[in-house]
């Protein structure tokens, strides 16, 4: 088991620390690289797997459901922690709502439950990125339109990608097999950005980021272990719905607080220390559903 659990994080974990050690040594601009991700790479992925052949829509409706619970419900838990805390509701709750689906999850996934169960992960992806665009986005600014939905890459390669597979069309692979090149780049991208965000950590935040360490993965689970097995989901999939409660908080989440002015500073050492508490809560949650 001790080896398994090696296997599956070690790889993880090497390449945020490549990014992270780089980026001490060398400061480099992500932003560019971070956008290309965002508005091409991690499109061609999320269309790519839903217009792959094993891929079923049906499939994965009560995971979606389960992981819009967990995304929704964590904010009931996160909420009166905040105002016992007397931290700003604003500030707390959405990271603790809003995992690293993305930058953490999608390669967690494929390590843990192997190339079979990228379409679950990238369910439970959409998910979480819908509701963060929609939902988080209004909790920040209540002026912020839905409509902009429309204009996100990620969200506009989800609706064509389920319309492909909904109707059973077929890309020529002239076509497919650059989309799949182009996804293949996201992940590990994503890995080192997140190595590279870490360097910027703002240890005066300690108490904050410390407490949504822990609220973070504690709410996620305590709603998906009941929820999961209410549900009745397939084991692989109850498994990853585990793991996917557990992921720390989004990055996004910073760069979306330091948009609207939102305690971004704050919110940097949410990120940041839940991030590094995934260290022994990951390889600690797998352990249990493995």
């Amino acid at each position: 088991m001790v080896w398994q659990l090696i296997h599956i994080v070690f790889p993880i974990f090497a390449i945020v620390a490549l990014g992270f050690f780089y980026g001490r040594r060398h400061s480099p601009d992500m932003a560019a690289a971070n956008k290309l991700n965002i508005d091409v790479f991690v499109p061609a992925l999320i269309f790519d797997v839903l217009t792959s052949k094993n891929f079923d829509v049906a499939a994965y409706q009560s995971l979606a459901l389960a992981g819009t619970a967990v995304v929704l419900g964590s904010a009931l838990i996160a909420w009166p922690i905040a105002r016992l805390m007397k931290f700003e509701v604003k500030t707390f709750v959405p990271p603790m709502m809003f995992n690293n689906s993305g930058n953490m999850g999608l390669p967690l996934m494929l390590f843990a439950f192997g190339e079979q169960a990228l379409p679950a992960a990238i369910v439970l992806f959409i998910i979480e990125n819908t509701l963060h665009f929609s939902v988080g986005m209004k909790m920040l600014s209540r002026s912020s339109s839905l409509l902009s939905l429309l204009k996100i890459p990620m969200l506009l390669a989800t609706m064509v990608g389920l319309g492909f597979s909904i109707g059973d069309i077929q890309l020529p692979s002239v076509l497919s097999t650059p989309i799949h090149m182009l996804g293949q780049i996201s992940i590990p991208l994503m890995l080192f950005a997140l190595g590279v965000r870490l360097i910027h950590i703002n240890w005066r935040d300690w108490k904050i980021g410390s407490i949504g360490a822990v609220v973070a993965p504690v709410s996620g689970l305590v709603i998906a272990v009941p929820l999961g097995s209410w549900l009745q989901l397939p084991a692989q999939q109850y498994a990853m719905l585990i793991v996917f409660s557990a992921l720390p908080p989004a990055v996004l989440n910073y760069m979306i607080a330091e948009r609207y002015q939102q305690q971004p500073h704050l919110v940097a050492s949410i990120v940041m220390l839940g991030n590094m508490a995934a260290i022994l809560v990951i390889p600690t949650v797998l352990a249990f559903v493995l």
